[in-house]
């Protein structure tokens, strides 16, 4: 999720990258699972995360829209998010106040308490200072913390992915056939298939130049 504020009042000042270190350890939350409750509709989901998510739960598309992923609309765009429960917390948490796809968590859920700040096309990372509760946090490398192998392919695409979502706000058919292009976008990046995770950087690459041609 896009957030439009100053970013000296939410984080530390300071802008890091992936090799950098942040006190972000909390020894695992410790069995607190604050942040995965009362989200509402903010954890947006890419099609990097909905791929992870239906590898780990053995679910298609529609099939996560059934319980744990409903869609909303961001500055004229339709974007999945995690659909919270009735009690209003994540769909993956447990009793035990666990995530049950740890592995395949989210872009956002693997950020936090990190955020990304774009400039033209590329990012760096912020350290918010007020969202997560626990305190006498440890320094962790941010690599390490998102716990991603193919790190630098996966920043790229998430660079690329937020380029594509810019443009896709201002394009033409958002004024005259909003509702088309964006089912057009739904099917083809979010509901179509990937064939797996290890091969969906260049899934998800020839996609992008098949939107570009229609």
């Amino acid at each position: 999720m896009i957030r439009e504020c100053n970013l000296e009042d939410i984080s530390d000042g300071r802008r890091y990258t992936s090799n950098d270190l942040v006190k972000l350890g909390c020894n695992e939350c410790e069995g607190c699972s604050h942040c995965c409750r009362g989200m509402d509709d903010t954890i947006s989901l890419d099609p990097y995360d909905i791929c992870m998510l239906t590898r780990a739960t053995g679910k298609e598309m529609a099939q996560l829209m059934q319980a744990e992923v409903a869609l909303h609309v961001e500055s004229g765009v339709i974007v999945p998010h995690l659909q919270m429960t009735n009690d209003n917390h994540c769909p993956f948490l447990n009793e035990a106040g666990r995530c049950r796809v740890h592995e395949s968590r989210p872009g956002i859920c693997r950020l936090f308490p990190l955020g990304r700040v774009y400039e033209g096309d590329s990012f760096q990372y912020f350290l918010q200072t007020n969202e997560c509760v626990k305190k006498d946090r440890t320094k962790v490398r941010i690599r390490e913390w998102l716990g991603i192998s193919n790190l630098r392919e996966y920043e790229a695409f998430i660079a690329q992915w937020h380029s594509h979502m810019k443009a896709l706000q201002s394009h033409p058919l958002m004024e005259s056939d909003a509702q088309a292009l964006n089912l057009k976008h739904l099917q083809l990046f979010y509901f179509m298939p990937y064939s797996s995770v290890d091969t969906f950087l260049t899934e998800i690459s020839k996609r992008l130049e098949q939107w570009e041609c229609l």
